[in-house]
């Protein structure tokens, strides 16, 4: 998903939920924040680099593809926007290595999904927005893994979107040039052979296609034996708004539990029409739509999302008033998360994120993990 989603749908969704437009707006800045808290800004700002919720091109030209740099993407990328469906999904005949990846498949409504909600409840309105982010990827990124794999997230020419009739995609290798959504013409990684190539980290391969909310399309994944599958982008995205909805109720008190497979399906009685429109709208970017929808419900005018407003907040603050900060509860918050998706890769006997072990716990919510 992109800014559209995470920041301005973010707020539509928190708004509806209950939060008050203060509230809305810390909640849609942190779930952005997460594309953004890079180990180069968090450099920058004297944070703590083991707090990255994402990793800059740059980066990742440089990141070690050895087994210690696979589980440090693997931790990131696994925790913060391919969260696993299944850690213990089964598949006959196949190695513990291949087994390994394939259960690192994102997917909605898993029980990693539950915990990432829960752990939310009570720490904060960051950790509430990190935990949108999550929600809503895991509909968005369905079907990619968090880790370099090409036998997992690899497309091939059999690659189609649905507009009047299937219509074949284009693919090329030109991170510079804007996707051409008229003519089918999108940008994705370049092709490599090895298996555990960067460039095969997630849905690079399809490039930002999967990202857009209009998108119907359909493709032969290696790991579904290549029967074809086709990703229904408009349905799931609703999906993904109600869900939040349904979670941000939850973690303000206003329902007691929450459950995998629910949704506030009530939102679309009275707006369905108009979120649908902005769901199938065919555009690079759908911030204007969003953005006017969240301040007619709210009655209040949406900043535009500034990476540095928080930031002279936390770089003036003392060592021990850091975490008191909006970016200091940020960190907080992406460190339990990270350590809850980590450890509980770690206990299904998985070593792709590597090893892990809780060393404390307090106010509620899991501290720092020591990750080796």
């Amino acid at each position: 998903m992109q800014e559209d989603f995470h920041y301005y749908a973010t707020y539509c969704a928190a708004f509806l939920a209950g939060f008050s437009h203060e509230e809305s707006l810390d909640i849609c800045y942190s779930a952005q924040f997460v594309d953004l808290c890079s180990r180069t800004l968090l450099s920058k700002i004297g944070g703590p680099l083991n707090a990255a919720t994402t990793q800059l091109q740059l980066e990742m030209m440089d990141a070690r593809t050895d087994i210690i740099g696979l589980q440090d993407i693997t931790r990131i990328w696994a925790s913060f926007h391919f969260l696993p469906a299944d850690l213990y999904a089964k598949k006959e005949k196949r190695t513990k290595r291949y087994m390994d990846r394939y259960r690192l498949i994102c997917g909605p409504n898993g029980d990693l999904l539950v915990k990432t909600v829960e752990i939310a409840k009570g720490n904060g309105l960051q950790h509430i927005g990190i935990a949108m982010h999550v929600l809503a990827d895991t509909w968005a990124h369905r079907y990619f893994a968090g880790t370099p794999s090409l036998v997992i997230n690899n497309t091939d020419d059999h690659f189609y979107e649905l507009r009047d009739e299937w219509r074949k995609v284009k693919f090329r290798h030109n991170p510079s040039a804007p996707d051409d959504i008229e003519n089918g013409l999108y940008s994705n990684s370049l092709f490599q052979s090895r298996e555990n190539s960067i460039m095969n980290l997630g849905h690079g391969r399809a490039g930002h296609f999967p990202d857009y909310s209009f998108a119907t399309y359909k493709y032969l994944p290696a790991w579904g034996e290549y029967q074809e599958i086709i990703k229904d982008n408009p349905s799931d995205y609703k999906k993904a708004f109600s869900q939040m909805i349904y979670a941000m109720k939850y973690l303000k008190g206003s329902i007691d539990t929450f459950e995998k497979g629910r949704y506030e399906d009530s939102v679309f009685e009275k707006y369905g029409d108009r979120i649908d429109s902005i769901l199938r709208k065919r555009q690079l970017n759908a911030c204007s739509d969003w953005k006017a929808f969240g301040e007619e419900l709210s009655g209040h005018e949406i900043e535009d999302f500034d990476i540095e407003k928080y930031q002279e907040e936390y770089q003036k603050a003392g060592k021990k008033e850091k975490d008191g900060t909006y970016i200091g509860g940020f960190i907080v918050a992406a460190k339990a998360q990270k350590a809850m998706v980590t450890g509980e890769i770690f206990k299904s006997g998985n070593r792709l994120a590597g090893l892990s072990k809780i060393i404390s716990k307090g106010k509620g919510i899991l501290k720092l993990l020591k990750i080796k």
